[in-house]
Parts: C-alpha cells; sequence; structure tokens
C-alpha cells in the first residue's frame, strides 16, 4: 500500500534536514511543506497535534513529532 508522507519543516531546523536525509537514504517519498512560507499551514498542524516544533511528519493521518526514525519506520509498517 503506498504511504501519504508529509513532512512538515522550516528552513533551519537541524532535525528537519536529519529527517529529509533519513527518508531519502531509505528510498521513502515525501512532500515537504515549509511552515515559514505558509503560516496557515504552521496553524492548522498546531490545532492538529498541539505542537508548535518540527519537524512533524504526518504519514496516512497520523503523527511522529521530531527527528524519530523509529516511529517513522513504525509508522510505515501499519
Amino acid at each position: 500500500m503506498e504511504k501519504n508522507i508529509t513532512v512538515y519543516t522550516t528552513t533551519q531546523c537541524p532535525y528537519c534536514t536529519m529527517l529529509k536525509g533519513f527518508l531519502s537514504q531509505n528510498n521513502i517519498p515525501f512532500k515537504e511543506v515549509n511552515v515559514e512560507k505558509d503560516p496557515i499551514m504552521m496553524q492548522k498542524i498546531v490545532k492538529q497535534t498541539g505542537q508548535m516544533g518540527v519537524p512533524q511528519t504526518e504519514i496516512n493521518g497520523k503523527w511522529v513529532i521530531g527527528f524519530d526514525p523509529e516511529k517513522i519506520m513504525d509508522a510505515l509498517k501499519q
């Protein structure tokens, strides 16, 4: 089953860079949304997750907060 992965980032976030690198190294396709450039989207994810930090990753409706490769791989298996 195809996974729908969206990574919410900012320009200066080192964990965002690490997360994108991890996904790319594992050949996991993802869409990136830079919330610095899209403040309305930032408000939406804060409402959904209650978290203001990045990165935040949505995998088929499930959220992984921060750079957490183990949780991301677990979410991809579901």
